[in-house]
């Protein structure tokens, strides 16, 4: 809902039902967080992850997992996204927005501090899954790889040895990666740092690694969301993981799934993974924000969009430049920011920017 409002502009709906389903959710997840004065931090217990594999620990009477990073992460943006809407908003709107969703002026504290103290925890100095995932076993991965075709479904493959995949370090497909999927580099950082915590590119590279090695790709998302993560990472085996997306159902990869239908997810999130993924294309701020990432296998692309009432926004990236046409209109100018300039982009204008080599 927030990034639809940040591409179109639509203030009419963020500052109204839309503002109404933010501060619901940010007031479900403020409710949900426990505050630990043995870590001086806010904690979501009994959660489950992206991660399909982890809906508990192993042999524990109750379901669910604490402290998911992806979960605790994605709650502190929802409420700082609140917060930020509840300034924006003019004071007759807001006093308004209380009434409806009654919220009273002592839970936005509550948010605030929850927003900012949520904890993530570490081990082996990455980025861990859940609490208490170090814990878990090793599992012999190259042994599994050898014995078995494929090993996508390696929770089936264990539960037929009569073990289970909840005792093992092993993830079906992104859970911490995630986070890098929806968040450009530079926009995890900030949540990071607003969590109290340092994310700087070798944490994050260590993180990536440790996480490729323990990840089954049971999902034919899974390809793809690892494929937009290496890149913006500006990471050369980027396009295996493209190529695989991209291969889910005419290769049926899955092993029989495709004729029970095609994997329409897969498939929009490859057009996802050249748009927003090899260009860095982010809406905020009022501007496209642009990073385009060097792929050699794929080094001309072309597409259009639609943003703030411009029909055909044109977007093409060529060896060393990156070509951003406006189709005449009434509309007002797009302002675009790559990572050392901003340019402004009139209708009816093409404006041509030359890249780093890199």
């Amino acid at each position: 809902m927030w990034q639809y409002c940040e591409a179109t502009g639509d203030t009419e709906y963020l500052h109204t039902k839309g503002a109404e389903m933010l501060l619901q959710i940010g007031r479900f997840w403020a409710d949900l967080a426990d505050f630990d004065p043995g870590t001086g931090r806010y904690r979501i217990r009994g959660v489950v992850g992206p991660d399909e594999y982890h809906d508990g620990y192993p042999g524990a009477a109750r379901p669910g997992l604490d402290d998911n990073t992806y979960t605790n992460v994605t709650a502190a943006w929802v409420l700082t996204r609140a917060l930020d809407l509840l300034r924006r908003l003019p004071a007759w709107r807001r006093e308004e927005l209380f009434e409806r969703v009654r919220l009273g002026g002592d839970e936005l504290p509550k948010w605030e501090e929850v927003s900012r103290r949520l904890r993530v925890p570490f081990h082996q100095g990455v980025i861990s899954q859940f609490e208490g995932y170090d814990d878990l076993a090793d599992l012999d991965w190259d042994a599994y790889r050898a014995r078995y075709d494929s090993i996508r479904r390696l929770d089936r493959i264990l539960e037929a040895e009569g073990d289970t995949v909840t005792r093992y370090k092993a993830s079906k497909q992104a859970d911490v990666l995630m986070l890098g999927y929806l968040f450009s580099p530079a926009e995890l950082r900030d949540l990071f740092r607003r969590l109290g915590y340092d994310l700087d590119d070798e944490v994050w590279r260590r993180t990536v690694d440790y996480y490729l090695q323990r990840t089954s790709h049971g999902s034919t998302l899974s390809g793809l969301v690892h494929g937009l993560v290496l890149a913006r990472a500006r990471r050369a085996e980027a396009w295996k993981y493209v190529q695989e997306a991209l291969q889910a159902d005419i290769a049926d990869i899955q092993g029989g799934t495709t004729g029970e239908g095609i994997h329409l997810g897969a498939m929009a999130g490859t057009l996802d993974l050249v748009q927003r993924g090899l260009t860095g294309l982010e809406t905020r701020e009022d501007a496209l924000w642009l990073d385009p990432v060097p792929l050699p296998a794929l080094s001309e692309y072309g597409f259009s969009l639609r943003y703030r009432g411009h029909w055909g926004v044109a977007v093409r990236r060529r060896r060393g430049q990156l070509e951003i046409g406006v189709p005449d209109s009434e509309e007002s100018p797009i302002r675009v920011v790559l990572a050392d300039r901003a340019v402004t982009v009139a209708p009816g204008e093409t404006c041509t920017l030359e890249l780093p080599m890199s």
